[in-house]
C-alpha cells in the first residue's frame, strides 16, 4: 500500500452571481473579488455576504442552516435561505475566526454563539482530461466542530498506473446520494463529486484536471485509476489533488500527496486488501 494521505481540509467556494439551490456550501458568486463578510446571532444565525463581480457590489444574506444531515433518502438536506437584496440584516460584526485551517479562505467569523462561518474559492467546473481555466466559486458555510473528512490513499493499478482510493465522511458515516444522471453527476442534495487535479502531467505543466465522479454508498468510498481513458492520455502526474464539496452546508474540502512512485509488490499487497475491505459493500471499485 503506498500510502499518501491528507485529511480533511475545508475549502469552500467562490461563485455565481444568481441563487443557486442550497446543496451543500453555499454558492453564492463566480469571479467574486473585495469579499467581505458580518454575521450576527439571529434566529439560526445570519451572515451577510459582500463582495463584487459582474462590474457590480453585492449584498447576500445567508440564514437558516447550520451543519449537515447524513444520507436519508426522501429527508430534505439542510439548506440556506438567501436573499440577495442583504435586506433585514443588522446587528452583524466579525469575531475572529477560531475554527480548523481552511485553504483558499477569502473570509471567515467567529458568530456571538460560537459557530463558525467561512467563504472559500476554488475551480470546480475545469473540463475533464486536461482543463486548467474555469470561474472562480465563491460558497459560504456555517458549521460547528469537525468538518467532513475526505481521506485518500495512492498505490497503482495493473502494476503500473497511478491509482487512488478512499472515503468522503462526516461525524463518521458515509457522503453519498441516492439519484445521479448516467454521466455521474449527483440529482439530490446528499450526491457529492470528487473533482480530481494532476499536477505536471501529460494535458501539460501546472494543474490540470483529470476527473470528476461520485461517492458511493455506503460509506462514501472512491476509487479512480490514471490510465488512458478513451482518446485521452494517462494522467499520470507528479503531485494529485482532489476537491468535493461539503455536506449539507459545512465547508468543501481537499486532499493533497505526491504520486505513489515506483511500483513496489509489498505496498500494493496490502493496499489491496484495504481496498478488499473498504469496497466490500461497494461494488463500483475493486483491487487491482
Amino acid at each position: 500500500m503506498r500510502t499518501r494521505i491528507l485529511l480533511l481540509a475545508p475549502v469552500l467556494a467562490a461563485a455565481a452571481a444568481l441563487a443557486a439551490p442550497a446543496h451543500a456550501s453555499q454558492l453564492i458568486g463566480r469571479n467574486a473579488s473585495s469579499v467581505a463578510m458580518q454575521v450576527n446571532g439571529a434566529g439560526a444565525g445570519q451572515a451577510l455576504v459582500t463582495f463584487r463581480s459582474m462590474g457590480r457590489m453585492w449584498h447576500v444574506k445567508l440564514s437558516g442552516a447550520l451543519n449537515a444531515r447524513p444520507p436519508v433518502k426522501g429527508a430534505e438536506q439542510v439548506r440556506f435561505q438567501v436573499d440577495y437584496s442583504g435586506r433585514g440584516f443588522s446587528g452583524g460584526g466579525c469575531k475572529p475566526y477560531t475554527g480548523q485551517f481552511i485553504p483558499w479562505m477569502v473570509a471567515a467569523c467567529d458568530a456571538p454563539d460560537g459557530t463558525h462561518w467561512a467563504a472559500q474559492s476554488w475551480q470546480r467546473l475545469k473540463a475533464n482530461y486536461g482543463g486548467a481555466h474555469a470561474p472562480w466559486e465563491l460558497h459560504v458555510s456555517h458549521w460547528t466542530g469537525e468538518t467532513a473528512k475526505l481521506t485518500i490513499e495512492t498505490d497503482w493499478a495493473y502494476g503500473r498506473f497511478d491509482h487512488l482510493y478512499g472515503s468522503y465522511t462526516y461525524k463518521g458515516q458515509g457522503i453519498y446520494g441516492f439519484k445521479s444522471t448516467s454521466a455521474g453527476n449527483p440529482l439530490d442534495a446528499y450526491g457529492r463529486n470528487l473533482y480530481l487535479d494532476t499536477a505536471n502531467s501529460a494535458y501539460g505543466a501546472g494543474w490540470r484536471r483529470e476527473n470528476s465522479f461520485l461517492t458511493h454508498r455506503p460509506n462514501g468510498s472512491f476509487c479512480y485509476g490514471f490510465y488512458p481513458h478513451g482518446s485521452h492520455p494517462a494522467g499520470k502526474g507528479s503531485v494529485y489533488r482532489a476537491t468535493v464539496i461539503g455536506p449539507g452546508v459545512t465547508p468543501d474540502v481537499t486532499w493533497q500527496a505526491k504520486a505513489p512512485g515506483p511500483f513496489d509488490p509489498e505496498l500494493e499487497q496490502d493496499a489491496n486488501q484495504q481496498q478488499r475491505e473498504l469496497f466490500a459493500d461497494s461494488p463500483g471499485c475493486k483491487a487491482r
